[in-house]
């Protein structure tokens, strides 16, 4: 790889740093080929991406960035997993971890924030941008669906009164 190959590999692993809301860096020392083609589909099916890249040139390339603190972790065979959105790349990781003992997490970054093991895997256990969102739907949805309950109760009330005036009257 010579250096001008080197500077683009940097520029863009200094994107991926900037615009992911989660990067994951695991181990992958003794997985297989077919096993990180599966990983990676996994990662593209939740909308992230898996990139493995030399430790030296991601450590330049996080310098002045807000995940810079997860350059401890690149030492070995390493692997970046990361997405835009904060919770899909940690979900990926932890839940392929758990099914592959070769994948070993590391750690992690969100923004600024650094990610232990235990907090990627705090992170994994949040829920998704599309399922808050379809809570916070359902909750907004919610009091409309009762009020409306609410506007419509009171005339089937008073048909069901009626309809009972109205049998007793024929009964007598």
């Amino acid at each position: 790889m010579d250096r001008a190959q080197k500077e683009k590999v940097v520029e863009e692993l200094g994107q991926i740093f900037e615009s992911s809301g989660v990067v994951v860096v695991s181990r992958y020392e003794g997985m297989t080929v077919a096993q990180m083609q599966d990983l990676r589909s996994r990662m593209r099916e939740a909308g992230g991406s898996v990139r493995v890249a030399k430790n030296k040139l991601a450590k330049i390339a996080l310098e002045g960035k807000a995940a810079s603190s997860i350059s401890k972790y690149l030492e070995g065979m390493t692997v970046l997993a990361y997405s835009e959105d904060p919770v899909a790349a940690a979900k990926v990781i932890d839940a392929y971890a758990k099914d592959n003992q070769k994948l070993v997490i590391l750690g992690g970054a969100m923004g600024e924030t650094a990610l232990d093991v235990d907090g990627v895997k705090a992170v994994a256990q949040m829920p998704s941008r599309e399922e808050l969102i379809a809570s916070i739907v359902g909750c907004i949805g919610a009091p409309a669906s009762n009020i409306a309950g609410a506007i419509g109760a009171p005339a089937s009330n008073i048909a069901s009164i009626l309809s009972t005036i109205e049998e007793k009257g024929e009964a007598a």
